[in-house]
């Protein structure tokens, strides 16, 4: 089955409705405060990109100020509808420039699928979705809705074969910076976009090769440059650590210095990851991040690093600010995940939107102050 040009996306299981799930007031002894409207969006509110795929996640969005409303870039998993005794997944093949639907036998001997987000088969990996990237408009922060005037984001390279993921959306001046997970056989790297109007986008290629993720550009210069915080990882040697690196046209980077390392015993003793750009404090910069168990349990912490060095750590929660407890973040896709990478901040007042058990779009509030207290 071949797809027409114009749309993509990644996973999930089972479509969930809001109304399935209670509100949780209860959990409010943590630092942010869930919604009560949550989950925000689930896979049933996006239309699918292509006849015959079904939209199995919503997942971690970027999030920003357009023309006086609150956007969400929203990561969107699609597949196939999945037949008896096979499985099928859309890979997008760069020689014929084209989306292809990947289909293999489940009693295949070189099939191997006891995970829900990769599979291998023959000795190569694959993602049993395709992610592309839908734009979300709300004039409340609550309520959102696709616009037609805007089109989907793809990633039609053969760097983006597998999927496009986790946009991070960062405004300098006029222009609107992505930075997202470019997934291929190649590996896991960091692309960049650039856009004024949201329909126009110009693709700038990887920024990191890989294996990089997570990577958020600061909103301004710091004594002259740019700055993004990034993952890089080694299956060998270190780990999946936070990184800072500069620039001076925002396309090569250097000056890499490694931030924050995983903790044996904490939150965060598997991995740790950026979340949407640092918001400036008069204490320096607020980062929110992720980071996850060895049982792959995501919690959000804080960061607060140097306003004129930002690789130099100040403080970091020794505690989770944010822990999943509410039933559609433990349960989904994947469960026991709290994954930010979108936010939008008011004088003191916080608002992440994210990703929770990988299928459903949530939103929490802070105070920055109360953020910046736990710190001490």
């Amino acid at each position: 089955m071949e797809l027409p040009s114009p749309t993509f996306a990644i996973t999930a299981t089972d479509t969930k409705d809001k109304e399935q799930f209670p509100n949780n007031d209860n959990m409010d002894r943590q630092i942010f405060h869930r919604f009560k409207e949550n989950p925000i969006m689930v896979p049933s509110d996006i239309a699918p990109s292509a006849p015959g795929l079904k939209i199995e996640c919503l997942l971690n969005p970027g999030v920003f100020r357009f023309r006086g409303r609150t956007c969400m870039l929203l990561r969107v998993a699609e597949r196939p509808e999945q037949e008896p005794g096979s499985v099928s997944f859309p890979v997008y093949n760069d020689r014929a420039g084209k989306v292809e639907i990947m289909s293999i036998p489940r009693n295949s001997p070189d099939l191997k699928d006891d995970d829900a987000r990769v599979i291998e088969y023959r000795g190569q990996n694959y993602l049993t979705t395709r992610s592309h990237l839908r734009l979300v408009f709300s004039d409340d922060g609550i309520n959102f809705h696709e616009d037609p005037q805007y089109p989907p984001i793809m990633g039609y390279s053969a760097y983006t074969a597998y999927s496009i993921e986790d946009c991070r959306v960062t405004k300098i001046g006029d222009t609107y910076y992505l930075t997202y997970s470019a997934v291929s056989p190649m590996g896991v790297g960091v692309g960049m976009s650039s856009t004024e109007d949201w329909k126009t986008v110009t693709d700038h290629g990887l920024i990191f090769p890989p294996h990089n993720k997570d990577c958020a550009v600061f909103p301004e210069k710091v004594d002259g440059k740019y700055y993004a915080f990034h993952r890089p990882s080694s299956p060998e040697i270190g780990g999946n650590y936070l990184w800072t690196a500069a620039s001076e046209d925002l396309v090569h980077w250097g000056e890499h210095k490694c931030i924050a390392m995983t903790r044996p015993g904490m939150f965060d003793s598997a991995r740790l990851g950026a979340g949407a750009a640092p918001i400036r404090t008069p204490e320096g910069w607020l980062e929110i991040y992720h980071g996850a168990t060895e049982k792959n349990r995501y919690c959000l912490g804080a960061l607060l690093l140097d306003i004129d060095d930002p690789s130099k750590v100040l403080a970091r929660s020794e505690t989770p600010l944010m822990e999943p407890e509410a039933p559609y973040e433990k349960t989904g896709f994947f469960g026991d995940v709290i994954f930010t990478n979108g936010q939008t901040v008011d004088g003191d007042r916080l608002v992440i939107y994210y990703g929770a058990a990988d299928e459903v779009i949530c939103a929490a509030e802070a105070s920055v102050r109360d953020i910046l207290d736990s710190l001490k």
